[in-house]
């Protein structure tokens, strides 16, 4: 019997690694972080204030985690100019980096996802695969037409 294998792979900044894993798995306000963005759709803005009300974790933890995960190269942060009542305030948004996209991805349900964002995701995983194998291969001295031959044998196979 062949396993289904949904595949989960994420490419992290050596230097990093430790500290990105434990801030996002080592604490389940970072890992609800992530779902709320899934839930909401993994392009849109991430506010504080969203995440306070939809989350059942207090505003100091929210903080934490959102200057943490930015810290990380996880979310980007921005301002953004709010006039309400003829006031102008400021307000920080977050955005998922294509690291914190990737993380986030890791979460999602596979019929969570349109056929449209599978490929997307296929593509974009499959690219970035290339290029480290690429890298790694020149760095190893491994010739690139034995890659591409690879690549084409499989391909071509039935399986």
């Amino acid at each position: 019997m062949v396993e289904k294998l949904h595949p989960y792979v994420v490419f992290l900044p050596t230097e990093k690694k430790d500290k990105i894993l434990s801030a996002i798995f080592g604490s389940k306000a970072g890992v609800d972080v992530l779902r709320f963005s899934l839930k909401q759709g993994i392009e849109k803005n991430i506010y504080q204030k969203d995440l306070v009300k939809t989350l059942n974790y207090s505003n100091k933890t929210i903080i934490e985690n959102l200057k943490t995960l930015t810290a990380l190269g996880v979310l980007n942060e921005s301002m953004e100019k709010n006039e309400r009542e003829g006031r102008i305030t400021w307000i920080k948004a977050y955005q998922l980096t294509n690291l914190g996209k990737w993380f986030a991805l890791l979460m999602a349900e596979e019929k969570e996802l349109s056929e449209a964002e599978k490929a997307q995701i296929l593509q974009t995983l499959f690219r970035t695969y290339v290029k480290q194998v690429k890298r790694l291969a020149e760095e190893i001295g491994i010739n690139k037409k034995m890659l591409e031959e690879t690549f084409r044998e499989e391909m071509k196979s039935g399986q």
